[in-house]
């Protein structure tokens, strides 16, 4: 637990120097926990199967984004636009999870390198297909979609017609009573939908697919021995971690309210990864508790980091730079542990008594 601890104590410090009231934190890290915690979820199956930290989450964001840009485009709102922006999504992240699947099949051992330049390269065929056939090729029926020229979705697309729909699913507005109101601030909905696919996924790691997936992340030769389709195995948990993704992706632009059409996705697999790296996980260890920890530590340094670089240098930005340094700090400190620890592994003596 050496680095939460580490990140505990940094948040802490900085807390200080924000001047923060701890009420504002408390509401802005409750409302984080709520709408990135799926996104972050989504890395566990992958790293349980063995496959380590899945950058490829990307593909699951991007599909997420094209349910929301058909359920605009229709103009469908409210609980049922989100509904079916859930909907339209999965057979997208379907389909981009089993090409994933089968490309890091070829890629053994070197699944997160392959899975990263994946995810460029997806990013590529997304702004070719909505920024070149949009409008042209492909139909757009909401002309507010698109950009002057009548071809290309504009930069950021308006998620009114669905913002905050699940987070205000429960209505303890309309409650008249103290409590209910108070609790009318918070996304609970929304964090009671994230509880139950935490608990899918707790339940799904129990069942035989699932120890059969634990059982390839251990060892791969010892499980096909076993009988287990591996190949399979590993496909089914890259397209579990692209739905799961493209869930959260939904999740999270819902309660921002606005899409940006080409860059929401991207930064996706960085600080997903990087949230489940600060919980304590590692390449090839990780569960439910280092998804919350993580997620909580890295957005409260997320919170403060602006305010503190401000007080502190006079200069917001320099907060900015270290929350980056971070994150990308924390990933790379987190390979390097990962290939001393393998190389120390492969030098211990065997035992052939």
């Amino acid at each position: 637990m050496i680095v939460p601890i580490i990140f505990l104590i940094l948040c802490i410090v900085g807390f200080f120097f924000t001047g923060l009231p701890a009420s504002f934190l408390i509401n802005e890290m409750i409302i984080r926990l709520a709408r990135n915690s799926i996104l972050v979820l989504s890395l566990v199956i992958p790293v349980i199967t063995g496959m380590g930290l899945n950058f490829g989450i990307v593909l699951g964001a991007i599909a997420g984004q094209i349910g929301l840009i058909i359920i605009t485009n229709y103009h469908i709102s409210g609980g049922i636009g989100l509904f079916m922006a859930i909907i339209i999504s999965t057979p997208f992240a379907i389909l981009f999870g089993y090409l994933v699947g089968k490309i890091l099949n070829k890629a053994k051992g070197k699944e997160m390198i392959t899975s990263m330049i994946l995810g460029f390269f997806a990013n590529g065929v997304y702004q070719l297909v909505f920024l070149i056939f949009a409008g042209s090729l492909i139909p757009i029926k909401n002309k507010s979609l698109l950009l002057s020229t009548g071809v290309g979705l504009k930069n950021t697309v308006d998620l009114a017609a669905i913002r905050g729909s699940l987070d205000k699913a429960i209505p303890f507005d309309k409650i008249n009573l103290g409590f209910f109101q108070w609790l009318s601030k918070y996304p609970i909905a929304t964090l009671l939908f994230t509880l139950v696919i935490f608990l899918i996924v707790s339940y799904f790691l129990k069942t035989k697919l699932g120890q059969e997936m634990r059982a390839v992340g251990q060892d791969m030769h010892i499980a096909e021995v076993s009988g287990i389709n591996v190949d399979r195995t590993r496909i089914i948990a890259i397209i579990l971690s692209t739905i799961l993704a493209a869930w959260g992706q939904i999740v999270f632009l819902q309660n921002i309210g606005t899409m940006n059409t080409y860059a929401s996705h991207e930064q996706v697999g960085l600080f997903a990864v990087a949230s489940l790296l600060v919980g304590g996980a590692t390449v090839d260890k990780a569960s439910w508790k280092e998804v919350i920890i993580g997620t909580f530590l890295f957005h409260f340094l997320f919170i403060i980091s602006p305010l503190a670089g401000q007080n502190l240098m006079n200069n917001a930005q320099i907060g900015e730079y270290f929350r980056v340094f971070v994150a990308y700090g924390v990933i790379g400190v987190a390979l390097l542990l990962h290939a001393w620890e393998k190389q120390k592994s492969d030098k211990l003596p065997v035992d052939n008594s």
